[in-house]
């Protein structure tokens, strides 16, 4: 759990200032995992496997666009994972004034 306490002589707009900014940046990256997520839907259905699968099993020269399109995937999964952890990361946190 990550709490937050916000000392301010507006102590309520500041609260609602911080509040408004996390919720901004909570919907900021939901939107970002979303695409995320469609990019590698679409690897996993052009190759027909798994991401799991992808990074366990596939070199570069597996794939059709050789080493750009590796990159570019394991670079997705990699994005997801930062993402979903800071979004779980904002969606911990707490406030007290």
């Amino acid at each position: 759990m990550i709490r937050l306490q916000i000392q301010s002589d507006a102590q309520d707009a500041a609260l609602d200032l911080v509040r408004s900014a996390i919720t901004a940046e909570v919907s900021r990256l939901k939107l970002g995992l979303e695409a995320t997520s469609r990019h590698i839907k679409a690897f996993e259905t052009r190759y027909r496997v798994t991401s799991e699968v992808f990074l366990q099993e596939f070199t570069a020269e597996s794939l059709e666009g050789g080493d750009a399109e590796y990159v570019t995937w394991a670079g997705e999964l990699k994005l997801y994972e930062r993402i979903a952890a800071q979004l779980d990361t904002l969606r911990d946190v707490q406030y007290a004034a």
